[in-house]
């Protein structure tokens, strides 16, 4: 059974909501104007989390920023890779790193300041209930500040299309600010995962559905970064919308094949705070 639910979460302070060890996953390239601001945040909004910065060989010297913050404080890590080459594998090194040291929680959280730590106690709180929490722009609540209109349509239009190539019944798949169960990405097949891109998100969200997760959106503003320079390109994008048509016609052409059972989530969410799911 696969389960997408939408709520507003409990607000905290802290992860005390019974979560367990908390590791917030930072990737990093070239945003060394952006990343002991987002560090002390995190910190003053969930204590006792950990962060661990994982920098791609940043030549601005990100990385080395990362080294001094976690000499001075043992709630931050530094992973070194070495050289650019995209977010989602950056996050996989990173989830791997998080489950070897034996934390239960991983958070994906963006360094440019866009992901305000302070509403990360919410996602915490909503994964009571569930295995994936989604932090979404695009639910009631929810707030996009200071994207041009382009930008806008361009996300907006990339949910909708996901949601209809994959009847993913998802307000924002796109997303970047999300919590997960390490034993849900213990089970996932993340070498499998080929995304460099946001289309990452896309990727490991579906999965995460289709393998019968209990996924949760909650409403979170996203702030358009004020320092450092944007990682979006065309060539992002392309990825993103040739992978998301590759799996919906695929998915489509399984349920046309005679004894396959398609297991992913149906077409249409349910009333807000309820689940939906198919069997």
């Amino acid at each position: 059974m696969s389960d997408v639910a939408r709520t507003d979460g409990a607000k905290g302070t802290d992860d005390s909501v019974g979560t367990g060890r908390v590791l917030v996953v930072v990737p990093t390239y070239d945003e060394i104007e952006n990343l002991e601001v987002i560090v002390e945040r995190l910190q003053a909004s969930v204590p006792s989390a950990h962060v661990l910065v994982v920098d791609d060989a940043s030549p601005d010297g990100t990385g080395e920023l990362a080294d001094k913050l976690a000499a001075r404080d043992p709630r931050v890590h530094a992973l070194h890779r070495p050289g650019k080459s995209g977010l989602g594998p950056a996050y996989v090194a990173g989830f791997r790193w998080g489950r070897e040291h034996g934390y239960d929680v991983l958070v994906e959280m963006d360094a440019d300041g866009s992901h305000a730590p302070e509403e990360l106690p919410r996602l915490l709180a909503a994964l009571r209930d569930a295995d994936l929490v989604l932090g979404s722009r695009y639910l009631p609540g929810g707030e996009v500040r200071d994207w041009p209109f382009y930008r806008l349509a361009l996300s907006r239009g990339g949910n909708l299309y996901t949601r209809w190539a994959l009847r993913l019944p998802l307000s924002d798949a796109t997303g970047g600010f999300r919590a997960a169960r390490g034993t849900l990405v213990d089970r996932l097949a993340f070498d499998e995962v080929a995304s460099q891109g946001y289309c990452f998100q896309v990727d490991w969200a579906w999965r995460a559905a289709r393998d019968g997760a209990r996924v949760v959106e909650v409403p979170i503003t996203f702030t358009e970064r004020a320092l450092g320079r944007s990682k979006m390109s065309g060539s992002i994008v392309a990825e993103a919308l040739v992978r998301v048509t590759a799996w919906g016609l695929r998915d489509r052409l399984a349920d046309r094949l005679p004894g396959r059972v398609r297991r992913t989530v149906p077409g249409r969410a349910r009333d807000r705070g309820r689940s939906s799911g198919s069997r």
